[in-house]
């Protein structure tokens, strides 16, 4: 028997060695890297307040999550927002030849009786704002309080380049007392004819 060794073929001389944890370790400078950041990461959250910054991320209370008080003003702003903008949107221009401009519109800052109706019972068919026709549909808002709707009336009337006066909440009481309606107006002309009748 021959004591020799056999031969590597080419593709054997290539091969290296397995990496392993003694011939080849982590780098000292990674590993202390990444120990100060850990040590910083739970000293932060060990040693930071309760209640800090709210540009710390979400520090609402509950009282902040409950929202305001019974009795409070309501924020016509917001109530637009939430219930307008998304047809109207937030510039009250509206979109063209779908819905209709609240920004200069002779129905949000004419006959404070126009627009409470309208909110209170909604309109369904054509209506010319601006000297454009509009076809379409907007929702009642009955579910909204008195104050509420006023809130957001007031708003809309004096907003962008509105100067109207705002409107009360015991418009809204009386329009929605005067009348039983339980189906929105079919078109402008039938709001009109309402508001034109003594109240």
């Amino acid at each position: 028997m021959s004591s020799e060794t056999p031969s590597r073929t080419p593709a054997q001389a290539r091969e290296q060695a397995e990496p392993s944890e003694r011939t080849q370790p982590i780098p000292l400078v990674a590993a202390a890297i990444t120990l100060v950041m850990v040590l910083a990461g739970a000293s932060y959250i060990f040693f930071s307040e309760p209640f800090g910054a709210a540009g710390l991320g979400d520090r609402r209370t509950l009282a902040d999550l409950r929202g305001p008080a019974a009795g409070a003003a309501a924020d016509g702003k917001q109530l637009f927002t939430a219930n307008c903008a998304a047809c109207h949107q937030a510039n009250g221009k509206g979109l063209a030849g779908v819905f209709p401009p609240l920004d200069g519109s002779e129905w949000v800052t004419g006959d404070a009786r126009i627009l409470a109706n309208i909110l209170l019972h909604g309109v369904t068919g054509e209506m010319t704002v601006g000297g454009n026709v509009f076809k379409g549909a907007m929702p009642p808002f009955q579910k909204l309080g008195d104050a509420e709707l006023a809130a957001v009336a007031s708003y809309v009337r004096s907003e962008w380049t509105n100067k109207a006066q705002p409107i009360g909440a015991d418009l809204f009481s009386a329009e929605r007392k005067a009348t039983s309606r339980g189906t929105p107006f079919n078109g402008g002309d039938e709001v009109k004819a309402l508001v034109a009748k003594a109240p």
